[in-house]
């Protein structure tokens, strides 16, 4: 059977004002709007086209999302789901693990450490070097990590995926 290579793109959300009602009521800053932008044309640039796309339910995830696909011109409907809001890296893992495996790649827009430490763990040590260094580095705000996954998403394991670039949206 022959393997299928998809891509998986995690991204932090972008920056967000310091406080709110509730944190989950937080709203992007104008710098975080600028930045999510350019983050959605250098994924466009890379030919990304997103089949599903995860999303938090929280105003920072949405409004990050927004910009996003504005950035790339893409006109994808997000699922939003407030499981991953809080989310700790075993459950975002299983919510990407429930992926039609029709879908060749997913975008997935989350809130640190959680984004970090699933970026981390799918990890497996043979991506782009520069790459790896870079995202060794941190996961700030607006940073975008981007995976092949070779098999299917019901499988995706720790170490079972290959960064292939990493980028911080800077606008």
């Amino acid at each position: 059977m022959q393997s299928t290579t998809r891509v998986l793109v995690i991204m932090r959300h972008a920056k967000a004002e310091p406080s709110a009602a509730s944190d989950h009521e937080r709203v992007l800053t104008d710098r975080g709007a600028s930045d999510a932008d350019e983050a959605g044309a250098w994924l466009s640039a890379t030919g990304t086209v997103p089949g599903r796309v995860l999303v938090s339910d929280a105003a920072r995830t949405r409004g990050t999302w927004a910009a996003l696909a504005g950035g790339a011109g893409w006109d994808v409907e997000a699922e939003y789901d407030a499981s991953l809001y809080a989310a700790g890296p075993d459950t975002a893992l299983d919510l990407l693990r429930e992926t039609d495996e029709a879908v060749g790649t997913l975008v997935v827009v989350g809130h640190n450490p959680t984004m970090a430490y699933v970026a981390q763990m799918l990890d497996d040590g043979d991506g782009d070097a520069e790459a790896v260094a870079a995202m060794n580095e941190g996961f700030p705000t607006s940073a975008v990590a981007v995976f092949a996954v070779d098999g299917a998403w019901a499988d995706l394991e720790m170490g079972g995926a290959r960064l292939t670039a990493f980028h911080v949206g800077r606008g």
